[in-house]
């Protein structure tokens, strides 16, 4: 028996709630009511001009607003209609604007519709009024909400002191907290590239020359409308392209996305090898199955989610940004399918932050076990005592020579107690004070200005 028709993509179908505000401005009607807001804005603004004698009372333009404003399905269901017959989704929605012309009783206005637009003109500014929005209105809030969290989670464990391993090996100790400050502070950074992103627009007809506008009304500065326009929209005017907007600005905000994408996915890589190491701990929820056949298991699976979804969102929004920016001569339709999957790549990227908010609720910091690994790894006090013997040797209070060399013999391949250290550094010809120092330090305390270096945070 076969199945009705199912959602092919896990956006729509399993993962449909948690993305669903993006398809509001990212999915097929979301453009075309972007589309039906454009030709109802070109129309308006022509008729304000008084192109070929026309006008509009100020109620008849809020009357076609309203048009915009109020689309919804029964106008989804009617442009589909049209486009059966057009075989052009762009010129289906200029039909549907001409019947509400029609049901407005402003026919008169009908061939203002649409005037000396090539169908990219529509769309490059359809477009980027939907990605705008949706990267203000869904995306950003969510980033910055998941920003928010980790900088209380970095705050909130600032003095917790953790062994770093660098290459894998254990290395100079830090906090909990400035280790997650890291990753907030690359995320602030990037997010205000994102945000210093403006989207352009083009609007100069079928390849980028505004000839049909010039020889229908010469006396027309077509230019000054054009920006005009554009900027009314919210998008900066491009004066220079061919038949299509290039795409650039775009591309650009796609590569600050992949950005962040990456740098959650070397979150969610940290946070599970934490966890995997017992260093943090995951509070379990009630009726939640870890494994199906081991019933002792909690599974990282909101980090494990995570990392895959920003996988794909970061490798489609590579791809096209890689190509938006190419149009072969003057336009080809390479573009028009690539930018319908704009919402894809906002969508995965969405996914993946939703489920990392999720996991970060659901997790807890194993103290007892960074303290225990600390205690275990001793030998990363070395540096710091060939870095004090060093000071005391160029400050003239120690004959030792090559501190880093005597320390090397003693430290390398070695784990050594709470005992090796003391003897070591009491049997060592240096300042009194700088022996007290030494001796009074632990794994736990050499962290330096960690806690300090998380004030750094926006």
């Amino acid at each position: 028996m076969a199945l009705s028709p199912q959602p092919l993509s896990p956006l729509d179908g399993r993962y449909h709630q948690s993305v669903a505000e993006i398809g509001q401005f990212l999915s097929e009607a979301g453009l075309n009511r972007a589309r039906v807001h454009v030709e109802i804005e070109w129309l308006i603004a022509l008729a304000n001009e008084g192109l070929f004698g026309s006008s509009l009372t100020a109620a008849e333009a809020a009357s076609l607003r309203e048009v915009a404003a109020n689309f919804g399905d029964d106008d989804v269901a009617r442009i589909a209609e049209l486009e059966a017959t057009t075989k052009h989704d762009v010129k289906a929605v200029e039909y549907l604007v001409r019947e509400h012309l029609d049901r407005l009783g402003l026919s008169r206005l009908a061939e203002l519709t649409h005037f000396a637009c090539t169908s990219e003109d529509i769309n490059n500014l359809s477009y980027g009024i939907t990605l705008g929005r949706a990267v203000r209105e869904v995306w950003r809030p969510a980033a910055a909400a998941l920003v928010d969290a980790l900088t209380d989670l970095a705050r909130a464990e600032r003095e917790t002191p953790m062994l770093s391993r660098t290459h894998g090996q254990p290395a100079t100790p830090t906090t909990f907290g400035k280790e997650i400050a890291v990753f907030v502070h690359r995320l602030q950074v990037t997010l205000r590239e994102v945000d210093a992103i403006t989207l352009t627009g083009k609007f100069s007809g079928a390849t980028g020359t505004f000839s049909a506008h010039v020889v229908a009304a010469p006396e027309i500065d077509w230019i000054r409308i054009s920006r005009s326009f554009v900027e009314s929209l919210g998008l900066e005017w491009n004066p220079l392209t061919t038949q299509i907007e290039s795409h650039d600005t775009q591309a650009a905000l796609l590569t600050r996305i992949g950005l962040v994408n990456r740098v959650l996915h070397n979150l969610c890589t940290d946070v599970w090898t934490y966890i995997s190491n017992g260093f943090i701990t995951q509070i379990p929820v009630k009726g939640a199955t870890g494994s199906s056949t081991m019933p002792h298991k909690v599974n990282p699976i909101r980090f494990e989610n995570a990392e895959a979804n920003l996988e794909i969102g970061t490798a489609l929004g590579d791809a096209l940004a890689s190509t938006l920016v190419t149009s072969r001569m003057q336009r080809d339709l390479t573009d028009s399918t690539t930018q319908r999957n704009l919402g894809v790549v906002l969508g995965h990227s969405l996914l993946a932050i939703a489920n990392i908010r999720g996991g970060l609720g659901e997790i807890g910091i194993n103290r007892d076990a960074l303290l225990a690994d600390l205690g275990d790894n001793l030998e990363v006090l070395g540096e710091a005592i060939q870095t004090v013997l060093r000071a005391e040797r160029a400050a003239g209070t120690t004959e030792i020579d090559n501190p880093y060399e005597l320390l090397k013999d003693l430290t390398r391949g070695k784990r050594l107690t709470e005992s090796d250290v003391r003897a070591f550094i009491e049997g060592l010809e240096m300042s009194a004070a700088g022996k007290e120092r030494l001796l009074d330090l632990t794994p736990a305390t050499y962290v330096g200005l960690a806690s300090k270096l998380v004030d750094f945070l926006d």
